[in-house]
């Protein structure tokens, strides 16, 4: 989900904040950093950039598709109009008559 190299810089960070004296308690405290981290940022349910960007490539395809039977079905309702209204025409005037 994240990238773990992302996750030591800031795990780096937040040690490296710390006061001179703190600093000596070292790995175990960027350690517990990373976990509470992770932890989280995995509540957040966040994705990736890339996965964000497919998505979005995705939904934009969905919705040309979308629009083009929009379209369609618009096409065929007034073709299907048209063709009622001209046999109800024909019905009110009958050629036989």
């Amino acid at each position: 989900m994240f990238n773990p190299k992302n996750l030591e810089s800031i795990a780096q960070q937040l040690h490296n904040a710390l006061p001179q004296g703190l600093k000596n308690v070292g790995n175990d405290l960027e350690e517990k950093f990373k976990q509470i981290l992770q932890a989280q940022l995995a509540k957040l349910e966040v994705v990736t950039r890339e996965e964000f960007e497919v998505q979005s490539q995705v939904l934009l395809r969905t919705r040309e598709k979308l629009n083009e039977l929009e379209k369609r079905l618009d096409q065929l309702t007034a073709c299907q109009n048209e063709n009622s209204q001209s046999g109800n025409s024909q019905n009110d005037n009958p050629q036989g008559e």
